[in-house]
This record gives C-alpha cells, sequence and structure tokens, in this order.
C-alpha cells in the first residue's frame, strides 16, 4: 500500500516578489490564507517563518476547525530557507507522520508573482488508508489558500 502522497500548487498574483514574500511568512498572513476553514496558532505571536532557527522544532502549531476548534497540531521545523524567496519546512502532526511543504515566491513578468506550494505527506495509522481522499482535501485545501492570495493581492 502506498504510504506517502503529493501535490503542487501554483498561482500568481499582482504584486512583487518582496510583498509577497512579507506577507506569506507572517502569522496573520498564514491565518488569512487558511480561513475562514482552518486556523493555525503559532508558538509565539513574534514568529515568522523566515526568522526561525533552522533545523530546530520551533514549537507546537495548533490547527483549529473554523479558527475555533483545535485537532490537529504541527510540530514546526523549518530546514530550509532562502529569505524572500524560498522555505522548506519538514515536521510531524498529530495526524501526520511527515509533512513537507515547500512554499516558493518568483517574479513572473510583466507585473506578478508565481507563488508555489509543492506538499508531501504520510499519514499516520490508521489513516494511511485514507491517503488518496486526504490528497484530494488536502490539495483542495491548498486550492482555497491561493485563491485567497489571489484575492489579497487583487
Amino acid at each position: 500500500m502506498r504510504a506517502t502522497w503529493s501535490f503542487e500548487r501554483s498561482s500568481v498574483v499582482a504584486a512583487t516578489p518582496d510583498v509577497v514574500w512579507r506577507r506569506v511568512v507572517t502569522p496573520a498572513g498564514i491565518d488569512d490564507e487558511m480561513r475562514p476553514w482552518l486556523s493555525m496558532t503559532m508558538p509565539r505571536d513574534d514568529l515568522a517563518v523566515d526568522t526561525v532557527r533552522l533545523g530546530e522544532p520551533v514549537g507546537r502549531a495548533w490547527l483549529r476547525l473554523f479558527g475555533l476548534v483545535p485537532f490537529d497540531f504541527d510540530d514546526l521545523v523549518v530546514i530550509e530557507l532562502e529569505p524572500g524567496r524560498r522555505f522548506l519546512e519538514e515536521s510531524s502532526m498529530a495526524s501526520m507522520r511527515r509533512w513537507v511543504h515547500e512554499r516558493t515566491v518568483a517574479a513572473a513578468p510583466p507585473c506578478g508573482t508565481a507563488v508555489t506550494d509543492r506538499v508531501t505527506f504520510t499519514p499516520r495509522m490508521p489513516l494511511v488508508v485514507l491517503g488518496p481522499l486526504l490528497r484530494r482535501v488536502i490539495s483542495a485545501f491548498f486550492a482555497h489558500r491561493h485563491r485567497r492570495l489571489r484575492r489579497h493581492f487583487g
């Protein structure tokens, strides 16, 4: 039985890479992308993805359904960072043995920015049997995040 699934989602938004980057690495930007379906707490209010120590656990980020009901958590670890361009998170979650999220931000001429998310995950037992369904649900959630990004940047 296959245990690992992945997908990729890309969008072009109407803003410069610098402006987009400053938004997508902050707790406020992340929360805005996820709303109204989910929200994610950060271990500290002042924490941004591009300010963490690489390879060290950042702490537990709780995922809340509709911003209220905690249902999962992410033990955040950012393992690679190219400030202004890319981050790679490799973490574990209550529901996922392995969660890998890479986000890149790159100029998209003539006047936009391409945001690309690559996600790979390995569900914990017994969720592994739901892998194909989880892939569809999580991919749809990232499509929602990209719609929110495009709306935010016009």
